[in-house]
């Protein structure tokens, strides 16, 4: 997870962004904070999704092949 700090400075710069008043080495430090924040999200993403198991109704395990194959793979490491 992003540090706090880091989101609240992403979340100040956005407010300045908005108020139209951000000078350009703030837009890059805003550009730089949302790739972390994006990318640690994503990957917080794809883990929990890794690690879904899908059932149905009637309680038959329906997880795609593909993640069952992911799972395989991870687990085998």
């Amino acid at each position: 997870m992003l540090e706090k700090h880091k989101i609240e400075r992403l979340n100040a710069l956005a407010a300045k962004k908005k108020a139209g008043n951000i000078e350009s080495d703030e837009l890059e430090e805003l550009k730089g904070l949302r790739e972390a924040y994006l990318k640690n999200f994503r990957s917080s993403f794809r883990k929990q999704v890794e690690n879904t198991k899908v059932i149905d109704p009637e309680g038959k395990d329906v997880t795609p092949q593909k993640l069952k194959r992911i799972q395989k793979n991870k687990n085998e490491k």
